[in-house]
């Protein structure tokens, strides 16, 4: 299928020819609705209580995921496992219950389930199931999640979109002519159409944050190493410049906090991976109400803020500013070093080669033909400069800049609204707003404050960009049409400081959520 020509209804044709599981434990009297409209917290609560079943709650999951995915194409695999799973949790007592027990779960293709394909999107990925459980779904499982669902992800996985040749695809249902998101663009459609509760996701240069903020969702980008990545699977191995993260997404930051980090900041995952710092969730940082010195970055310096952006920056530093809490102007240093540099570089240090032998006879699709396209230059013209990496300093330069202003925590912007599915070929490094955290390895998050207006959309149209190029014009395009999808802003701390983002987080959350003046 040509996915550049994608319908719905072709869409439809496509998901209407395989075959779809149905729930073993399905009541006629069962209400879903009331079981899906819960919070995670709640949920979780009422499962250990026993006032909900395991089998309710399973076959509502069950029953929504399909739905969703009937509608956008957001699925790579059914995990049937799942029916065990459920079964082996009614054996143990109460006292020996994990924070999940009972809780449904999504996960990125690429987190590895025994006996299925972690494919990437890529042919040669196909029917090698994987040996073993990975060790974030060990964890999970052993809190008494259930792993219900795989989602979709771009091929490769490094796109802002989410399509590949083997699964088709993925839509984004507040608009179908733009995208979730990539690359854990499947995760971000389930979560916010209901289908998931909670779900993992990985980031290389904004794939967990993406997603979140086109799909209006919550998702968290760890610091590196404080998560185990063994058992997930990437296109292209071995990258030490750009930190590629496990993380949790959510449909609020109370579910990052009080399920998904705690549960899985447990002695279980050192156990596992002994590489991995045994660092549990730290209470008292995410719950202390002292007024924060919170830096105000307006804007990167590299991509120029569309309106909507620009609106959701000063709407929450005003509200940060009315709750008792300090901003900060702060500048990004040498951002276009950072990005073109070190970011580019130090992910295609090979100048592409790993990648390109991984997709050598297999179908591009057209969401990363660019990127192929310019990786197979002759390697006189590549751009790449990986010899001159030296993010270590530039983390350096960058915490000096930091400290020097004593701030506890960044407020930055979102590169939103969602981007229409026919503009695949821009260029990675509009993705600077996500990248930089990335190569600096520090810990973000992103939380939806507000919705494209009318207004906003008309400001669009003078939007030029800070170099008026075919990248900037591209990116103008991709966000046109947008009027009432959701629009985030960026939350950021230090490396290892995970608690106090997530404190901010729900900081600037809940002040959203309060705020009825005007914009």
């Amino acid at each position: 299928m040509n996915l550049t020509s994608i319908t719905p209804e072709s869409q439809n044709a496509q998901i209407e020819s395989r075959p779809l599981p149905l729930c073993p434990f399905w009541e006629p009297s069962l209400n879903p609705k009331a079981i899906l409209e819960l919070p995670l917290e709640s949920l979780a609560q009422k499962l250990q209580d026993e006032e909900l079943s395991l089998e309710s709650v399973l076959c509502s999951y069950l029953e929504e995921a399909l739905k969703v995915y009937k509608k956008v194409n957001c699925l790579t695999d059914f995990l049937g496992e799942c029916e065990e799973k459920l079964q082996a949790l009614k054996k143990p007592k109460k006292t020996e219950r994990g924070l999940l027990y009972g809780v449904p779960i999504s996960l990125k293709d690429t987190y590895d389930c025994k006996g299925h394909d972690s494919t990437c999107g890529l042919a040669q990925f196909l029917e090698k199931p994987a040996a073993k459980v990975g060790v974030i779904v060990k964890v999970l499982k052993a809190q008494g999640a259930i792993p219900l669902v795989k989602t979709n992800i771009p091929q490769t996985l490094l796109s802002f979109y989410c399509s590949n040749p083997i699964y088709g695809q993925t839509l984004n249902p507040l608009n179908l002519k733009k995208t979730p998101g990539g690359s854990s663009g499947g995760e971000g459609i389930m979560l916010a159409q209901g289908g998931s509760i909670l779900g993992m996701g990985s980031d290389i240069a904004g794939s967990i944050r993406i997603p979140a903020s086109f799909c209006g969702v919550c998702g968290f980008r760890t610091t590196g190493y404080r998560l185990s990545y063994s058992g997930i699977a990437s296109a292209v191995k071995g990258k030490k410049s750009v930190t590629t993260v496990a993380g949790p997404m959510a449909r609020d930051v109370e579910s990052l906090v009080l399920c998904a980090m705690r549960a899985l900041l447990s002695e279980d995952m050192h156990r596992l991976d002994p590489t991995v710092p045994f660092m549990p969730f730290r209470e008292e940082v995410y719950s202390s109400n002292q007024p924060l010195r919170i830096g105000y970055c307006e804007s990167d310096g590299f991509t120029q803020p569309t309106p909507s952006m620009a609106r959701a920056m000063r709407l929450t530093s005003r509200l940060l500013q009315d709750a008792g809490h300090q901003v900060i102007p702060f500048s990004i240093p040498r951002v276009e070093y950072a990005v073109e540099h070190l970011f580019v570089g130090g992910l295609f240090a090979d100048g592409g080669a790993t990648l390109l032998e991984k997709i050598e006879g297999d179908i591009v699709d057209p969401c990363i033909k660019t990127m192929i396209n310019t990786l197979r230059l002759p390697d006189p013209l590549k751009c790449f400069s990986a010899y001159i990496l030296k993010y270590i300093e530039y983390q350096q330069e960058f915490i000096a800049k930091w400290r020097c202003l004593d701030l506890d925590i960044l407020l930055t912007r979102a590169l939103t609204p969602a981007f229409s599915t026919g503009h695949s070929s821009m260029a990675l490094d509009v993705a600077s707003y996500w990248s930089l955290y990335n190569v600096l390895n520090f810990p973000a998050g992103m939380v939806p404050v507000t919705a494209v207006t009318l207004q906003d959309e008309e400001e669009l149209a003078f939007y030029k960009g800070y170099y008026g190029d075919s990248c900037d014009k591209s990116f103008r395009e991709a966000v046109q049409g947008s009027v009432g999808l959701p629009v985030a802003v960026q939350c950021v701390a230090l490396p290892w400081e995970e608690e106090l983002c997530l404190r901010f987080m729900k900081e600037v959350e809940t002040l959203a959520k309060n705020h009825r003046g005007p914009e």
